[in-house]
């Protein structure tokens, strides 16, 4: 590595002026109740079935906002007339049968351009007989193809004792949320009545008269652009004897596993206020209210929450990923301002009216007690908890849980009104209860079910959607807020929290990839995944000079690009390699910024550069531009952070700003 000397005042003053920018910024976005909100679409599957289940509902969306879901769905097309997977992806057939079906269902003509546009494409790439199975499911929902042309959800799946490696229980919980309601649906084979314009959107989506297609031999038809996860012999052979169960199961048997199924549906949209555990969950739900006796009180609860779902964003309105991104945004954010404070900037007293009501929102939003007859409902316990987005979501994340463990512990001599002792020890109970087996954390819960599980994944069109697996992300976060709670509660939790530590550095080290980086599985990707196995390894007590660490430190150094900062691109994720972007971006370059520093980076020169850089890309507002999407999920569909350019910067330049001040009193 180059050594450098540290930067001269006039960097130093460029730095700090762009901190105060970006901290003002920051302050302005902060909502009424202490918060951080933003935009978090991407996915462009989620605003059409939020389209379909208000036209199987015969329910109107008002014009205004009618207009504005069309306005995203023209800006997000594609030039060839496809829409992506998520907004910066190539055509798939999934989302572009489904957005060509929900902008007719939101009024627009079929002689417009953009859905002559759109026809021809589907037309030129299967049809929706390709379409990847959740594409196909939704339009079985309005009639558009029929049951007979699916392979089974089983609802007696949920009759099967808990103990079985194949009872849905075993699942990760966003796949046992979505195919529960699945499973309900497919076993009443529930469909609206067809009426003129269902009859035009059958002659537009397949290119043969629709009474002519024999769908049943197109079960496993999927468009090359959809199937990122093919088939295995595993699934086949799975859908082979579900079928053959389909024919002949017995008719008390399915109206025993639909009331069961009706049992965690309505538990599902108790335990979280009707907002469910994510946007295509909480559609299914109301799906399955829609087409159940005694569904209307259910259904008609659950409007309100649902539309919390939507943003008006820069590009029209969508359907956000999460019902909010409030708690992770607002922790990052208050960590970023801390950071300001370790480097000693002046002037940040008058932000801590801002660090004050941040904090009261952290507070507000811990889960304080574990859920009714949870065990029952598969559920984990729940009680110290933070979600990701607010108290009424109710799902506790293990890193969720982390970062608010460690802004409640950062903030606790500095605000009037502290997380209570107790509450914080329940967190440190409940981040320990998470661990799984192999050392590291998983997202939501425990892992449940065998790495094979992922055999059996039928959406083909995403990975690793069946198991909970142990995360880098998730892992690193846990060791984080684990450490700096053994300092906080001495005596306490030493010998679990050790253990624990341990065990985590161990995952640590054995998920770092040969060429020193860490895979992400929520972030782009590479340079995401690197910067929390760096935090983690070096929270868990592993020192700077450590293999692992200079790896990790040469991996980034070998990225830099010639402007300073970094880009990765989100094929990444996809193609499980390094990927490189055309442009440098402001999120990624904080990502490697800040793993440089805390790695205590001997080339000042590359760290100086990648400082010059973020100051230089800074907009007038204190903000950073928008960029390439920098979220991700299981392996496919990015989705957006859009506060990341807000407060990613200014955490980086800040941490920067802290070493050189090492630097220079030294």
């Amino acid at each position: 590595m180059k050594n450098g000397s540290p930067p001269d005042e006039k960097q130093t003053s460029a730095v700090e002026r762009a901190l105060r920018l970006g901290l003002d910024n920051l302050a302005g976005m902060q909502t009424e109740n202490g918060s951080w909100r933003g935009d978090y679409g991407g996915p462009q599957f989620l605003l059409p079935m939020y389209v379909i289940l208000h036209r199987i509902a015969g329910r109107d969306i008002p014009v205004g906002r009618r207009n504005r879901m069309l306005d995203y769905l023209a800006n997000t097309q594609n030039p060839d007339g496809s829409l992506g997977l998520h907004v910066q992806g190539d055509g798939s057939m999934f989302t572009t049968v489904l957005g060509y079906t929900a902008s007719r269902l939101l009024g627009r003509p079929r002689q417009e351009d953009s859905m002559a546009r759109m026809r021809g494409w589907i037309q030129a790439n299967g049809t929706a007989l390709g379409a990847a199975p959740w594409g196909k499911f939704c339009l079985a929902l309005l009639n558009l193809y029929p049951w007979d042309g699916l392979n089974p959800v089983l609802p007696e799946l949920w009759l099967t004792p808990a103990s079985s490696p194949v009872h849905p229980s075993r699942l990760w919980c966003h796949a046992r949320q979505v195919y529960l309601p699945m499973a309900y649906l497919y076993g009443l084979k529930a469909s609206i009545p067809a009426d003129d314009l269902c009859l035009e959107l059958r002659r537009d989506l397949y290119d043969r008269p629709y009474n002519e297609i024999p769908f049943h031999r197109h079960r496993d038809t999927v468009a090359p652009t959809d199937n990122y996860k093919p088939a295995t012999p595993l699934l086949k052979a799975a859908n082979t004897a579900m079928l053959a169960f389909e024919k002949a199961h017995p008719r008390a048997l399915r109206k025993k596993a639909l009331r069961e199924l009706l049992r965690h549906i309505d538990y599902e949209d108790k335990a979280t206020s009707f907002a469910n555990l994510g946007p295509v969950n909480a559609v299914l739900n109301r799906v399955c209210h829609c087409f159940r006796e005694d569904g209307k009180e259910a259904l008609e609860q659950g409007w309100d929450m649902l539309d919390r779902y939507l943003w008006d964003g820069h590009d029209g309105m969508k359907m956000n990923g999460y019902l909010s991104t409030e708690l992770w945004d607002t922790v990052f954010a208050v960590q970023a301002i801390l950071a300001c404070d370790k480097a000693g900037l002046q002037g940040l007293g008058n932000h801590w009216d801002t660090m004050e009501k941040a904090h009261d929102f952290v507070r507000a939003n811990q889960i304080t007690e574990d859920l009714p007859d949870a065990e029952a409902f598969y559920r984990h316990p729940s009680r110290g908890g933070w979600p990701f987005c607010s108290l009424e979501h109710g799902w506790p994340i293990t890193d969720c849980t982390a970062e608010g463990l460690k802004v409640s512990m950062a903030l606790e001599k500095s605000v009037d009104n502290p997380v209570p002792k107790e509450r914080m020890i329940d967190a440190v109970r409940l981040i320990l209860s998470f661990q799984n087996d192999d050392g590291g954390w998983s997202s939501y819960e425990k892992r449940r079910g065998g790495l094979w599980l992922e055999q059996l994944n039928p959406s083909l069109v995403f990975g690793d959607i069946m198991v909970d697996i142990s995360y880098p992300e998730c892992t690193s976060a846990c060791i984080q807020g684990l450490a700096e709670a053994r300092m906080r509660f001495p005596d306490l939790f030493d010998d679990r929290i050790q253990t624990a530590v341990e065990r985590g550095v161990r995952f640590l080290r054995t998920s770092q990839r040969t060429d020193g980086s860490w895979e992400g599985s929520w972030g782009v990707c590479f340079t995401y995944g690197t910067w929390f196995g760096v935090s983690g390894l070096l929270a868990g007590g592993v020192p700077s000079d450590d293999p692992a660490i200079l790896n990790a430190v040469s991996f980034l150094l070998s990225r830099q690009k010639q402007d300073g900062g970094w880009g990765e691109h989100h094929l990444s994720c996809s193609q499980r390699r390094y990927v490189e972007h055309p442009q440098s971006q402001a999120v990624m370059t904080s990502w490697a910024l800040m793993t440089l520093a805390r790695a205590d980076c001997g080339d000042t020169v590359a760290m100086d550069r990648a400082a010059k850089f973020l100051i230089e890309a800074q907009s007038a507002d204190g903000g950073w531009p928008r960029e390439a999407i920098a979220g991700v999920f299981n392996r496919t569909c990015l989705i957006n952070y859009d506060n990341y350019r807000h407060y990613f910067p200014v955490w980086a330049l800040a941490e920067w700003l802290a070493r050189t001040g090492v630097q220079k009193r030294t």
